[in-house]
């Protein structure tokens, strides 16, 4: 709080209004509406709920629009809205060894097992403006191949059966749950793990690019990147996973 700031209920509520015009822009351009933003700002909705803990597209969608396109404050909305929600149950976890995927490279083995997909991806564009979207936005054709079938093992179980991944421990006790107890040091790998997923992205892929240049005698590298489809039901053991409500949701991964 800005306790030096005076003014009172009368100056806040003046700001509320100024920050509403600002976020309108325009009166003469079309509103942007939240089924727009949930389906073509896909990346930035999905961050939104990975950040926030909570899945629902269209909540995500509609904390971008109240903050302006501003995903810090989008995620701080949902982060807010999510401590609302009561916990009604635990879900399981998701099974991505049998993932539909859109995208799934490897910097491992040229030839992975389930083959390897390009998928959409900004890698080859070249980071050049298409002028297309300014004048029509309609999407390109897109040729459609036959559907891959068969599971895509993960990478690293190759690479644990060689014995070149270093084993974590395992145990059937329930990991701690960081969206309801605060992170204390020195914190286990259940709890290092959760607190990655929910990171700030940049900060995530800063980390990620240093390590892959490597400390010492260390040398990092992709073993498998994938995105996809997949549900859960696998019968793992559980782990608390918040939801707005009781639909079984496809999760994007």
């Amino acid at each position: 709080m800005y306790v030096a700031v005076k003014g009172g209920e009368r100056a806040i509520d003046n700001a509320h209004a100024w920050l509403a015009e600002e976020r309108r822009g325009d009166p003469a351009v079309p509103e942007l509406s939240v089924a727009q933003i949930r389906e073509q700002m896909a990346l930035a909705v999905n961050r939104v709920m990975a950040e926030g803990s909570l899945y629902d597209p269209d909540l995500a969608a509609l904390a971008i629009k109240q903050a302006r396109g501003d995903l810090i404050e989008a995620i701080f909305l949902i982060r807010a809205y999510r401590t609302t929600l009561p916990r009604f149950g635990g879900s399981l976890p998701v099974d991505t060894g049998a993932m539909a995927c859109d995208r799934r490279v490897s910097a491992t083995f040229k030839d992975a097992p389930g083959g390897q997909v390009l998928g959409p991806t900004f890698d080859y564009t070249h980071r050049l403006l298409d002028f297309k979207l300014a004048a029509d936005g309609e999407a390109g054709q897109v040729a459609e191949a036959a559907p891959l079938h068969g599971p895509t093992p993960h990478i690293m179980g190759f690479l644990d059966r060689e014995n070149l991944i270093q084993p974590e421990p395992t145990g059937d006790t329930t990991p701690p749950d960081l969206t309801r107890e605060p992170l204390e040091l020195p914190a286990s790998r259940a709890l290092r793990l959760q607190a990655l997923t929910r990171a700030d992205e940049g900060f995530t892929l800063g980390m990620a690019y240093s390590t892959q240049r490597g400390y010492a005698r260390n040398h990092a590298f992709v073993a498998e990147l994938r995105i996809g489809t997949c549900r859960g039901g696998n019968g793992y053991p559980r782990t608390g996973v918040q939801h707005r409500d009781r639909r079984n949701h496809p999760d994007r991964m």
